[in-house]
C-alpha cells in the first residue's frame, strides 16, 4: 500500500466503554495525527459469540458504512474479537494495546508495556507503560509543582503518616514552589481528610471529587515538578509525557517483586525518576533528572507508519513539524 500525503490513513478504533482502554487508543490515533492525516472512525465492540459468527462468516456490519481501514486499533480483551472480525471482512492491519487474551500472532502489531513479561518479537513492540493522551510542555512553569496522590492497589499497601511526612517534607524544602495536590479514587477518605487539614502557605489540596476530567492533564500541562505516589503508575508516565521532573513518592509494596514494580524501577535505573529520601540528598524535586525525553504514543505512532507502508520518515516530520490533519467520524 503506498498512501499520498493528501489520502488520510482510514483508522478504525474499536472501543469497549473502559476509559483507561480508550485512553490508550487515544493516544495513538492522536500520535498518528500529528504526523499524518488521519480520518478515524470510533467503532463499538460487539460481544464475542456474535464477533466470532462474523469472523467465521467473514463479515462486519458495523463497517458496512465506513471507508475501509487501514488500521483497525484496539485495547482491552474485549475487542481482540472484534478486531479480527472487522479485519477479516475489510482487511487492514490490526493493531492491540496491552497483552491480548488471543495469540500475539492473530495480531499485526501489539504494543505492550514491559512489565507485562511478553518477549519483544516482529510484531511485538514493548512500551514503557501504557500509552496516553498526554503531550509534551512547552508552557510548564519551573515554579508550579503537583502532587498526585493514590492509595492502596494491588501491588501496594499504605501508609497515611509517611505519605503525609513525604509531601511535608518536599513542601517546607520546596517553599519557592507553589504546589497542588490532588487526591484520586483509591485515596483513603482519612488520608484526603489528614492532607486537607495542612496549613503550608505553598500548598493547595484538591480533593479528586473537586476535579473534572481532564484536570491533571491541565496541570501536568503547567507544572515542571512532578512528585507521585508510587502506587500511580499510570500519573508517573503521564507526568514524564508531559516532561515534568518526576519524583515518587514511597508506598510500602505487598510483595518484594512484582511485573509492575519492575516496570518502575527500570524508570529509576534509566535516570527517568527519582525516589523520596528525606534522610539522604535527594529530598527535593530539583534533585529529580533533568528532563528526559518521553514521548511513548509518538514513538509508537512513527512505528505504525513504517507498518502500513509508503510514509517516509522525511514526510512524517514533516507532518509533525506543520501539523497533522485529524478527521473524526462514530459508527
Amino acid at each position: 500500500m503506498t498512501k499520498q500525503k493528501q489520502q488520510p490513513l482510514v483508522v478504525w478504533r474499536i472501543v469497549d466503554g473502559k476509559p483507561g482502554h480508550e485512553s490508550q487508543t487515544a493516544g495513538l490515533v492522536q500520535a498518528l495525527g500529528r504526523l499524518y492525516p488521519v480520518d478515524f472512525h470510533d467503532v463499538k465492540t460487539i460481544g464475542c459469540v456474535s464477533a466470532f459468527v462474523q469472523w467465521a462468516g467473514a463479515r462486519f456490519p458495523s463497517g458496512r458504512v465506513l471507508p475501509k481501514p487501514d488500521l483497525i486499533i484496539g485495547a482491552g480483551h474485549k475487542t481482540h474479537l472484534t478486531l479480527l472480525a472487522a479485519k477479516r471482512a475489510y482487511g487492514g492491519r490490526t493493531i492491540v494495546l496491552m497483552k491480548p487474551s488471543l495469540p500475539l500472532k492473530l495480531f499485526d502489531l501489539c504494543l505492550i508495556p514491559q512489565h507485562d513479561g511478553v518477549a519483544s518479537a516482529p510484531n511485538v513492540e514493548l512500551t514503557r507503560g501504557a500509552l496516553n493522551t498526554i503531550q509534551p510542555s512547552s508552557v510548564a512553569d519551573a515554579g508550579c509543582g503537583l502532587f498526585l496522590i493514590g492509595g492502596p492497589s494491588a501491588h501496594h499497601d499504605w501508609d497515611r503518616a509517611s505519605i503525609m511526612a513525604q509531601v511535608i517534607h518536599i513542601v517546607q524544602a520546596d517553599q519557592e514552589v507553589r504546589w497542588t495536590l490532588t487526591t484520586s479514587p483509591r485515596t483513603p477518605d482519612s488520608t484526603e481528610a489528614a492532607l486537607l487539614q495542612l496549613s503550608e502557605p505553598n500548598l493547595k489540596v484538591v480533593p479528586f471529587a473537586q476535579t473534572e476530567r481532564g484536570w491533571v492533564a491541565e496541570r501536568l500541562q503547567e507544572c515542571a515538578h512532578a512528585w507521585v505516589s508510587e502506587d500511580s503508575v499510570s500519573m508517573v508516565y503521564e507526568a514524564l509525557t508531559a516532561g515534568a521532573r518526576v519524583g515518587l513518592l514511597d508506598v510500602p509494596a505487598k510483595a518484594k517483586f512484582s511485573r509492575v514494580q519492575a516496570g518502575v524501577e527500570a524508570l529509576v535505573a534509566e535516570g527517568y525518576v527519582v525516589r523520596f529520601s528525606g534522610e539522604g540528598a535527594v529530598c527535593t524535586v530539583k534533585d529529580a533528572p533533568t528532563q528526559l525525553p518521553f514521548c511513548e504514543a509518538e514513538r509508537c505512532a512513527r512505528i505504525v507508519l513504517n507498518l502500513v507502508g509508503g510514509v517516509s520518515n522525511d514526510l512524517a516530520s514533516e507532518c509533525l513539524r506543520g501539523g497533522g490533519r485529524l478527521n473524526h467520524g462514530e459508527k
